[in-house]
């Protein structure tokens, strides 16, 4: 059974994107992995490079910032990768450059992967997701936030990314998946609040022009931490390759978690209610098809 990662990168020093966690948090269960590096205006390619790996392949590659409409620069560059692996791959495992992978779960996905391998209804596998929010210590949880999303696919022709690159299709279809016991851990917003504000800024240029970014995200040292609706403190331990990360940079969050929900609307407090009480997630989206 052979195991191809799979990702793409642009600017990741200067966005603080853990690309080099993430690709090392798969990389022991992967044969190769095929990263496109987005021409940046920082050394992102040598980062990439210095991960000093036989099995990275890397392709450089322009992104073509005209794709505003949802996104859809990300699938493209996601795409490329997808494209350059290996023809006698049996699985594709996606990750972004701000997702990890805990290696207590490796042995179990390795176990997946071979135990659906000849599955003809199976067509990728369903993470559950960690929200990291504001610091490494708090995880944003409620209906604003994606439970779930494939990132395991049986490599096969026809795949294409979905949308703004969350997700995947088949020929246009939706994947038939099943869902598995592990997650992946998302630290796409664990930053100061300048830094959310940078972020959030930056994100938007491949959705929207600038005038639209000035009027609605003014550059600013402050930022509504409100928007996860729910935090809640996180008492496991986060991936070996990140560790170190966490231990120079973690800080402090600079409001009180048990206020944010405080400002869920009355439909939402309820819909969570349920949720929390039943574990179902009414009028959820699901970019999937479950099928066990």
């Amino acid at each position: 059974m052979k195991i191809a990662g799979f990702s793409f990168i642009k600017n990741a020093m200067i966005n603080d994107y853990p690309i080099v966690q993430a690709i090392t948090s798969i990389l022991p269960i992967c044969d190769e992995f095929v990263i496109a590096v987005g021409k940046s205006d920082d050394d992102t390619l040598n980062l990439i490079k210095n991960i000093g790996s036989a099995k990275i392949k890397i392709i450089e590659t322009v992104w073509d910032e005209r794709l505003k409409e949802g996104g859809r620069v990300f699938a493209a560059e996601t795409d490329k990768a997808y494209a350059a692996i290996s023809k006698d791959t049996d699985w594709a495992f996606y990750i972004q450059g701000d997702e990890c992978v805990h290696e207590k779960y490796h042995d179990t996905l390795v176990k997946e992967m071979k135990d659906n391998l000849q599955d003809p209804k199976i067509e990728g596998l369903l993470f559950k997701y960690l929200h990291f929010y504001g610091s490494y210590d708090y995880i944003a949880e409620s209906r604003r936030w994606y439970r779930r999303e494939i990132r395991l696919l049986k490599y096969q022709p026809g795949i294409h990314s979905y949308r703004d690159a969350q997700g995947f299709r088949k020929n246009g279809e939706k994947i038939k998946v099943k869902l598995i016991d592990a997650y992946i851990y998302h630290y796409g917003w664990v930053k100061p609040p300048e830094g959310l504000n940078k972020k959030v800024r930056n994100f938007n240029k491949y959705y929207q022009t600038e005038e639209w970014i000035e009027e609605n995200y003014p550059q600013q040292n402050t930022f509504d931490f409100g928007n996860a609706d729910r935090l809640i403190h996180f008492a496991g331990t986060h991936p070996k390759v990140i560790q170190d990360k966490i231990l120079s940079t973690n800080w402090t969050l600079p409001i009180d978690p048990t206020g944010v929900n405080k400002k869920l609307s009355p439909r939402r407090k309820v819909l969570q209610w349920i949720e929390d009480k039943t574990g179902r997630r009414l009028f959820e989206y699901r970019n999937y098809t479950l099928v066990k």
